[in-house]
């Protein structure tokens, strides 16, 4: 189950009529911090620290043995030094509240790097409260959802970024790796107290091969291994890639009862079944196989009240729909994804790793990756020397480009709100600025995989120690024999069918998505042109009526710019 809790301040939490509620939620007073009382039900795991903090959800130490905090933490530290102690010594699926530095009764918060345990928090009256879904203030009448309109004008030109406000009214959400200060009626500013750029560079660099992949190993094996071990059975979602085949040749060393699933699509292109069952027959289990019917792949479609932004689109509702299905069939506790393993084992698709080569390598390394780029996009190397003298000389541009077509040109484009991650090191190399710009898109990956059954979804592959020995890894050593995720592929070579291990290219889902187009194209008309986003003035009606008429033109993937509208047309509309 996932580890629910809402934390309350003292005026709050003593209330006649939210006590009622709570307990009919299931919910019970676990511990106090400051003067805020954390309810959570007894499947949540709550932990305490010294000097007065809590610790919700679990906490590994770096062998992956669950964390004695009592004795790692021997006497109390100022806050700040107690956060950058878990960071630093653990790992984990938590929320850490400690009671702030004065006597105030003020709280302060840390949330994990993976972002696995929700953290939501109205900050302001009526009344100040951080919870793991804002479902469960909602269900105790601490709020009452109400669309922030000045967040969706931000979120149709960077749909694919999250930030610290949300789609609802007064409601934030802390963001990963990221620490903040309650009080009753307010807030400090949050602190990034992790970010990716604390790995990359310099003497974080791992220059040799074997040992860079002898720590994604370990790492990989011991995040799969410990969670694997908590849930005891699971069901693996098989991609067919290279990614899910890693965490399935890890599950393969645990204990857990693993049932495998795979999605197959009725056209060509996406049918991975074969590359699949090699993992399952790994796993000595049986593959089962679903086919996304198009009738799935629906634009209206119902979204959690708890949602905070949108970020469910018509194919993840499906996809969602199917291993629903198979988790519930098989009975398992929890679904494994290999999720997020293209941004973590640096798949990047620019010359970035060979200008970062020249860069922080010298000409040798810089040569080297040169050819290994040149065989990894089958292009000449003058091409490959050209490209990565342009990604040299270019000025590298870190916040994402907004997204405006389909946009009224009368309405004025919100500036970017910056992420903070954002703040590159002035030394960063462009490489690296385009790897960490993928890890702030992962961040949206929770709230984009739709799941029900109460079942918790991991994601192995972006816990915080994967992604710290990823990071410390350079991205040229990356292509190194024109490979694309290189140190990964020799991580696993004998763990990995050599059919998997050797694949450059993976099926796609891309046939699927612009067959559900031709077939939903009056139906996206009418649901973009007569709906929310329309009548607020954001979209251009002209162009969008003139795009819609035209037959679909191959190799043209517009159409999938309407389903990110379409997405946030949808969540808005169950939200009102």
């Amino acid at each position: 189950m996932p580890y629910d809790y809402i934390g309350l301040f003292a005026e709050d939490a003593e209330r006649a009529s939210v006590l009622d509620e709570l307990i009919r939620l299931g919910m019970r007073p676990r511990g106090q911090v400051g003067r805020v009382t954390l309810f959570a039900p007894d499947a949540t795991p709550v932990a305490s620290l010294p000097g007065g903090g809590l610790c919700v959800g679990k906490l590994y130490d770096n062998h992956g043995r669950e964390a004695d905090l009592t004795s790692a933490f021997a006497r109390q530290a100022e806050k700040a030094t107690m956060f950058r102690q878990l960071l630093e010594r653990f790992w984990g699926q938590y929320v850490v509240l400690l009671p702030a530095d004065d006597s105030s009764g003020a709280v302060s918060v840390l949330r994990d790097p993976s972002g696995a345990v929700g953290c939501a928090f109205q900050p302001r009256a009526p009344c100040c409260f951080l919870t793991s879904s804002v479902g469960i203030a909602a269900g105790v009448g601490l709020y009452r959802s109400v669309i922030d309109w000045t967040f969706i004008q931000h979120c149709v030109a960077y749909p694919h970024l999250k930030l610290e406000r949300t789609g609802l009214a007064g409601l934030q959400e802390l963001l990963p790796g990221s620490a903040v200060t309650l009080t009753a009626r307010s807030h400090a500013d949050s602190q990034a107290m992790w970010t990716p750029w604390q790995f990359l560079g310099g003497a974080q660099h791992r220059r040799d091969p074997a040992t860079a992949a002898g720590s994604i190993r370990e790492a990989v094996t011991k995040v799969v291994d410990t969670l694997a071990s908590e849930d005891g059975s699971l069901l693996l979602e098989l991609s067919g890639g290279l990614d899910s085949s890693i965490v399935g040749a890890c599950l393969a060393r645990t204990a857990a009862r693993v049932s495998c699933c795979t999605a197959v699509t009725p056209l060509r292109g996406a049918d991975e079944r074969r590359y699949a069952a090699l993992i399952a027959e790994l796993l000595d289990v049986e593959l089962r196989a679903c086919t996304l019917d198009f009738d799935d792949a629906r634009i209206d479609f119902p979204v959690p009240a708890s949602s905070l932004r949108p970020a469910v689109w018509a194919l993840s509702r499906s996809v969602g729909r199917i291993m629903d299905e198979a988790a519930e069939h098989a009975k398992v506790s929890a679904l494994f994804s290999g999720g997020g393993g293209d941004t973590v084992f640096a798949y990047l698709t620019t010359a970035s790793p060979a200008a970062d080569a020249f860069r922080a390598g010298g000409l040798a390394e810089g040569c080297k990756a040169v050819a290994n780029l040149s065989r990894l996009h089958g292009c000449t190397v003058a091409k490959a020397a050209w490209l990565t003298l342009r990604k040299l000389y270019r000025r590298p541009h870190d916040p994402p480009a907004p997204d405006t077509r389909f946009l009224s040109a009368n309405w004025r484009l919100p500036s970017l709100t910056p992420h903070p991650w954002f703040s590159a090191p002035r030394s960063a190399l462009v490489g690296d600025r385009e790897r960490v710009l993928g890890l702030i898109g992962t961040q949206l990956f929770g709230d984009a995989t739709p799941r029900g059954g109460g079942r918790r979804v991991r994601m192995p592959l972006l816990a915080q120690p994967v992604v710290e020995a990823c990071l410390r890894v350079p991205s040229w050593m990356w292509i190194d024999g024109g490979r694309n995720r290189a140190i990964a592929r020799d991580a696993f070579s004998e763990a990995l069918p050599e059919t998997i291990l050797n694949r450059r290219s993976k099926g796609t889902f891309m046939n699927y998505t612009a067959s559900v187009y031709r077939r939903s194209r009056q139906t996206i008309a009418s649901f973009l042109l007569d709906g929310s986003l329309q009548a607020q003035g954001l979209l251009d009606r002209a162009a969008l009526e003139r795009y819609l008429a035209q037959p679909p033109v191959a190799r043209d993937d517009t159409f999938m710019r309407l389903f990110d509208l379409c997405m946030i047309e949808n969540w808005v509309r169950h939200h009102r």
